[in-house]
């Protein structure tokens, strides 16, 4: 064996032994559990991209009627009353 095959041997080892505790030291010694925790934080990742589209989306309608001169309540043509009302 040569002394840059002892080398390079050593060098993996030292990787795997890394990447597994990195792994031991992010998931535990529950490995089943980490396929669960990865689809619960991409389920909540999602509601909360959806959340933050729906909050943009509202947002723009409401400064893009702002920016008309419309509000948002009101119906969406606006004519003025040629009568005057009577109370």
């Amino acid at each position: 064996m040569s002394a840059q095959d002892y080398d390079s041997q050593l060098l993996e080892s030292v990787s795997v032994r890394r990447r597994r505790l990195r792994d031991a030291l992010l998931f535990g010694v529950e490995r089943q559990r980490r396929a669960v925790d990865e689809r619960v934080g991409k389920a909540v990742a999602g509601m909360v991209i959806a959340a933050v589209l729906c909050a943009g989306c509202v947002g723009w309608s409401f400064v893009s009627h702002r920016l008309i001169g419309q509000s948002p309540y009101s119906p969406g043509v606006s004519t003025p009353s040629s009568s005057p009302t009577s109370r």
